[in-house]
Formats: structure tokens, C-alpha cells, sequence
């Protein structure tokens, strides 16, 4: 009440306040809903990423769904869009989550449709009997595919359907088709290094691989039973590839020009030296080894130009026949061709549905080049190979087209503009500017990938390609079209030496900048979180064409940065417990031996490291900061933030380290142990490989196991 005794006024404050927020909620809504309108053919590209989130939910969980878990989610998504198709907004999102359903579904029918036995414990001197499907030639060494064998020491329902075995260069490689007898050594497929790191478990179940091994002797050739059927149409391009190596090697006499050559015909990267592997991957030109879209492009679009210039050259053709669609069904049938002879890699698969596109748009009377286009060769090729999507070869070759396709998109209409009046000095230069743009876009595009699951940066990958690519599409590939058409006859030599003569220029191209100092620099392993920011964000810029794609920047960055703020383990330990690594002061790790080979060379470039530190000493050890290592003949003590972890090299020192150290990790069987966290033999053979590391808060241990849980293709563990 006021002095006079009339009642207070109630402040207007509040209410003007709520309007205001009120009122700037209104107009965020509309500009939201304006912009998504405009956006409004956009939104069916995101239906393929959807379809490929539901593969990565299936292969993400810990424990094999129940059967009818992927079906019930489809259905019951089927049926709820059924009900909200009336409320547009609310059916695109139940539309999403259908088609996430489908991507479950199918990865999970996937699964389902490649069971098959796998091998659980090593087998030494089995002898096995199966037909020879692919024949991996390699420096030293080559390596061969038995599909259906027969293993003298395991039953017929636990034999694996297809082994991968390698045989000693001593001995000759038997040829695809035949049916071998030898005798090897049978390994269950690895497991991984460490958690998070590449799972050979996984692909080689969905390779159809229940084993590798080696031989102990050469390959005795039995009788048997004829091919029939499609394995037919497969043993007669595995002949061919390997005839084509045979006829390159003879034409070529340098071996690493004669394997990169070999490569770029046939598709067999096995035979590259590793040197010049890493000088490939370093200088950014390791797609051009790998037939991908760039190849099956080219060979394509060649074609297609030359037998539409051929019926053009005809008068009475050009003047009654649809020669440019003819010359698009040739277009096809080139890439369907190449695609087989190369082995049909999922690269290559990809590119022979968007070049079938490419030229089926032509054919139509279409325009060949669209996002959508891309959007539903993802999803065909999703669909084909559920968990091939997750590999590197099939996101980088999506990220460089989408990437591609949007820069196109943004660009093409002032680029035809600028273009048009042109002479012919411009246009070249128009060509020139071309290719450093895609080269640049494409670096970019596929530089997330190259961190996540190659820890590697090629600093100079946009000069080299300025250099290579131009050559491999004038000379190398013309040429190895002419080869092609030459090889039945035995006339190719003439045109593998002129290939030749373009893969030495982009050999020496790969050799010059691969060798510059900094040439690529290494990284800390991405954590997954970061990489799904980032696949995320460069989806949303690629997707959407108004400003608000540049939201997409936001999640890159970081993700980008994700690799520096994720700590490394302090301690690794191999799945058998044989090798074990702890980090040393300057950052590196120290391994508990000279051996481990790929397996510390797996843990070095997951730590972004290019050389290892000295291996534990015998005797004696380091001290620096929080962190020391102390070793002696029972084994070592490292101890890291107050915490000591006991390394024994013998079971005898397990009862002292049991009674003082926090954390005793070791190959033996370590009963009645006291220690806080104790990782020994069964530990090991249960959970995998272990990782240890040392926060504020405690010990963090992280296993194989844990990360992956109990699937298909773990074998047991």
C-alpha cells in the first residue's frame, strides 16, 4: 500500500522482458523454418547418412543384438510414420529414424549372411587341402586365398570357410583355380593392437577369412572337382591379373617401376616396395596407387570420348543413331570391366555406381553431376558392404566426391560465365587453377580421415597432385587403355613401356616430395568423438547451401583439435603379454623388448611418434620427473604420478610385486595376487590387449574387450 493508501502499481519490467524473449523466439522460429524451406531439396541427402548412423549403432554395440531387434525397430518405425504422415515435420523425422533402422537391419542381416567358423587357437603343422581363389604377389613372399579347405585337424563344422596363408618365394605360386595340398601353421585372425585401434577381426569375418598362417613347405597340386558358376567368372580375372603382372614384369625391367605399373593394370598394390609406399603416402599420392574413382573415371570418360568420336566420324551413323548415349553404354561397360579385373575393391565399386549414373544421366538426357547422385551411391554402396563403410578407402573416397561436388555446386555458374568468352591461353589456365582447386578441396576433404586412421598430414599432397595427376590422366591411363586393348593379342609391350614412361614421372614425382623435410607430419590417434564431430560437420557444410552451413566449421575445428587433448596411455600391454610399453619423460614409448615388430610399429603411430625410444634395459633404468623405470633380471618397476606398476619377466617375482606395487601386470598366472589391479595370463586371454593409464583420479584400465564386448567376430573372447 502506497502513503495514501491506494494499492502499489505492479511493475511492467517482467512482462516486457518476457515479450521481448518471447518476441525473439517468434522470429528465430521463422528464420529457422524460412531457411529450412529453402533448403527443402537438401534434406533427402541426409536419408543416405541416416541409413549409415544405423550401421555405426550396430557395430558400436558391445553385445550381438537379438535377431528381431533391427526388424521390430523398422517396423515400429514404418508404422509410426503410417500415423504421423499428416504433420510434415514430424514424419521427415520419423522418416530418419526409419531409415536408421534400415542401415541396423541390414548390417545386422549383413552379419548374419557372413557366418562362418573362425579359428580360436593356433594350429601348427595341420595339413590343408582347398582351391586357390586369389594370388597376392609380394616382395619375398606370396600370399594365396583357399576357399572351402580342409583342415586335418579340425572337424568339418569348425573349419573356417576361406584361410589366407603365405608361401616362402622358394617355392612356385600355384595358380588360380587349382586345388593345393601344403603344410602350415593356422593363426586366428589378430586382434586389435590396442582398443580403438584397427580391428582385422571384423574384416576379415566379413571378408569370408577364418585364419591366416604360413606354409612350412611348397604347394602340392591335387585333383579336383571343376570350377562352376560364378567362382568361374572370378578364377578368370584372378588368371588375368596375374598373366598381366607376368607380361609388365617381362616389358619392364625396373621392379619398383614394373609393381607401380603393375598396380595402375591390375589393381595388385602387394608388390610396391615399402619405400616407395612411403614416399607415395608421404607427398600425398598414395590414391593413385589404389584403384579408386579418379581411374575408373578416366578410363570410363576416355572411352566414352573415343567411340563417340569414331561414330561421329561416320556421317551416316551420326546422322541417324544416338551416338552419345551409345558412347555412355560403352562408358559403362569399360568401368564394369575394369572393375573386375582390378578385384572389385569398394572404392572402385563405388565409382563404377556413380559412373553408371554418370552415364545412365547422359543416356536419360539428365544432368550427370548431382549430390544426389552421390547420396544414393552411398547408400547402394552402404547397403552392399555394412561395414566396409567403416574403413578408410570408402570414407575418403565419399568425402572427396561430396567435397568435390559441393565446391562444384557453389562455383560452376561464375566458372561458366568467366569461362565462355575465353581464349585459349585462359582456358588454360582455367585448367591449371581446375586442377589445384580440386586437389585442394580433396586434400582438405580427406585430411580428417588420414588423421583418424592413418595419424598423417602430407604437406605438399596439393603441388604433387598439381604434377601427377595431370600425367595420369593424359599419358598413364590412354596408355594402359591401349595396353588393354593390346594383351590378347601379345602386342602390349610397346604401350606398358610408354605407360611406363608416365608412372616413372610420377614415381619421381612421389620420391622428390615425400623426401622434403616436413614433408607429412604425425599425430596423436583421433578419438572417436572428435572424428564423429567431424564427419558431422563436414556433412552439414557439403549438405546445405544457405549461410547456415558455415555452422558446420564449429564441430571440424573440433574435432581437429580432439588429438592433441586426448592422453595417450602410459602403459600398453600386447594381447598374449608378451611385449608390454611404458611411456618414457619426453613423451615416447620405451618397448620391453626388440621384437613386437607391426605391433609397437601399430602403437608408435598411434602415438603420433616417427621413431620409438630405446627398448627397457636389461639392468638399470631412468629417472626423470614423475616418471622412472628401474629393471633388473626378475624384471622392471615403473612408476608414473605416485603410482607403481610391476613389470615381471618371471613368475618368482610376482610375490614381492604383489606385496608392494599398485598395478602388477604380467604374461603369467598371478593367483592370490594383493595388488589393487592385478592383469595376468587369463586377464589377458579373456580381455585382450590392455592399456593403463595414470590420472589425478587414479588407474584407468582399458582393454580390447571392454571397448569392442562380445560380437561375432571377437572368436570367443
Amino acid at each position: 500500500m502506497t502513503a495514501a493508501g491506494w494499492p502499489e502499481e505492479e511493475s511492467d519490467d517482467p512482462p516486457a522482458i518476457d515479450g521481448r524473449w518471447r518476441g525473439l523466439l517468434v522470429r528465430t522460429r521463422r528464420r529457422l523454418a524460412a531457411v529450412a524451406e529453402a533448403e527443402g531439396e537438401r534434406w533427402v541427402l541426409w536419408l543416405p547418412v541416416a541409413f549409415g548412423a544405423g550401421v555405426s549403432l550396430y557395430f558400436d554395440l558391445r553385445q550381438e543384438p537379438a535377431w528381431w531387434i533391427g526388424a521390430a525397430a523398422l517396423a515400429g518405425c514404418a508404422g509410426l510414420l503410417l500415423a504421423v504422415r499428416r504433420w510434415f515435420a514430424l514424419a521427415g523425422l520419423v522418416l530418419t529414424l526409419l531409415t536408421a533402422a534400415a542401415g541396423f537391419l541390414v548390417a545386422q542381416a549383413h552379419t548374419a549372411r557372413m557366418a562362418a567358423p573362425i579359428l580360436t587357437r593356433s594350429i601348427a603343422g595341420a595339413t590343408v587341402t582347398g582351391r586357390v581363389m586369389a594370388v597376392e604377389r609380394r616382395p619375398g613372399a606370396t600370399r594365396i586365398t583357399l576357399r572351402e579347405p580342409t583342415v586335418s585337424r579340425l572337424p568339418p563344422e569348425r573349419t573356417p570357410a576361406a584361410l589366407r596363408i603365405r608361401l616362402s618365394d622358394r617355392h612356385p605360386a600355384p595358380a588360380p583355380g587349382s586345388v593345393v595340398r601344403l603344410r602350415a601353421t593356422l593363426l586366428p585372425p589378430q586382434a586389435p593392437a590396442e582398443p580403438g585401434a584397427f580391428d582385422f577381426q571384423r574384416r576379415a569375418w566379413f571378408m569370408g577369412l577364418g585364419a591366416t598362417g604360413f606354409a612350412t613347405g611348397a604347394a602340392e597340386q591335387v585333383e579336383a572337382a571343376p570350377v562352376t558358376g560364378w567362382s568361374m567368372v572370378t578364377i578368370a580375372f584372378e588368371r588375368a591379373r596375374g598373366a598381366i603382372a607376368e607380361r609388365v614384369a617381362a616389358a619392364i625391367g625396373d621392379p619398383v617401376e614394373a609393381s607401380v605399373t603393375t598396380a595402375l593394370l591390375n589393381g595388385e598394390e602387394f608388390g610396391i616396395p615399402e619405400s616407395t609406399l612411403d614416399d607415395f603416402r608421404n607427398s600425398g599420392l598414395a590414391h593413385l596407387l589404389s584403384i579408386s574413382g579418379l581411374h575408373v573415371g578416366i578410363a570410363a570418360g576416355i572411352l566414352f570420348y573415343v567411340v563417340r568420336a569414331m561414330l561421329a566420324a561416320v556421317p551416316y551413323i551420326a546422322l541417324r543413331w544416338p551416338i552419345k548415349k551409345i558412347a555412355a553404354l560403352f562408358g559403362i561397360l569399360s568401368a564394369l570391366a575394369y572393375t573386375m579385373l582390378v578385384g572389385a575393391p569398394l572404392p572402385t565399386v563405388r565409382s563404377v555406381l556413380m559412373t553408371g549414373m554418370v552415364m545412365g544421366a547422359i543416356m536419360l538426357d539428365r544432368h550427370p553431376l548431382s549430390m544426389r547422385l552421390v547420396a544414393f551411391a552411398g547408400l547402394v554402396t552402404i547397403a552392399m558392404d555394412p561395414e566396409g563403410m567403416l574403413g578408410p578407402s570408402f570414407q575418403m573416397s565419399f568425402a572427396a566426391v561430396v567435397s568435390l561436388i559441393a565446391a562444384f555446386e557453389r562455383g560452376s555458374r561464375r566458372l561458366a560465365e568467366w569461362r565462355r568468352d575465353a581464349g585459349w591461353v585462359l582456358r588454360g589456365l582455367f585448367y591449371v587453377g581446375g586442377i589445384l582447386l580440386t586437389s585442394v578441396v580433396a586434400t582438405l576433404a580427406t585430411l580428417p580421415f588420414s588423421l583418424f586412421h592413418f595419424q598423417q598430414i602430407a604437406f605438399y599432397g596439393v603441388l604433387s597432385n598439381l604434377i601427377a595427376i595431370p600425367i595420369t590422366s593424359f599419358w598413364v591411363m590412354p596408355w594402359s587403355l591401349i595396353a588393354y586393348a593390346l594383351l590378347p593379342f601379345g602386342f602390349e609391350a610397346p604401350a606398358v613401356i610408354a605407360m611406363n614412361w608416365g608412372d616413372r614421372a610420377v614415381i619421381w614425382t612421389a620420391e622428390f616430395f615425400g623426401r622434403l623435410p616436413w614433408a607429412s607430419l604425425t599425430v596423436p590417434a583421433m578419438p572417436g568423438e572428435g572424428f564423429a564431430a567431424l564427419v558431422l560437420g563436414g556433412l552439414w557444410l557439403c549438405v546445405w547451401t544457405r549461410r547456415w552451413r558455415w555452422v558446420g566449421v564449429l564441430p571440424i575445428l573440433a574435432g581437429l583439435a580432439s588429438p592433441m587433448l586426448a592422453a595417450r596411455p602410459d602403459v600398453l600391454v600386447s594381447g598374449d603379454g608378451t611385449v608390454m610399453a611404458v611411456r618414457t619423460p619426453d613423451g615416447r614409448l620405451s618397448a620391453s623388448g626388440k621384437g613386437g615388430g607391426r605391433l609397437t610399429e601399430t602403437w608408435r603411430e598411434r602415438d603420433g611418434e616417427r621413431t620409438a625410444a630405446e627398448p627397457w634395459p636389461a639392468a638399470g633404468g631412468w629417472s626423470e620427473g614423475e616418471r622412472s623405470l628401474s629393471c633388473d633380471a626378475l624384471g622392471c618397476l615403473y612408476r608414473v604420478r605416485g603410482k607403481t606398476v610391476a613389470l615381471p619377466r618371471l613368475p618368482d617375482a610376482l610375490d614381492e610385486d604383489c606385496g608392494t606395487a599398485d598395478v602388477v601386470l604380467t604374461a603369467a598366472v598371478a593367483r592370490g595376487c594383493r595388488a589393487e589391479w592385478v592383469v595376468d595370463r587369463w586377464t589377458l586371454r579373456h580381455e585382450g590387449a590392455h592399456t593403463l593409464t595414470v590420472t589425478t583420479d587414479g588407474v584407468r584400465l582399458e582393454t580390447v574387450r571392454g571397448l569392442r564386448g562380445d560380437r561375432p567376430w571377437t572368436g570367443g573372447r
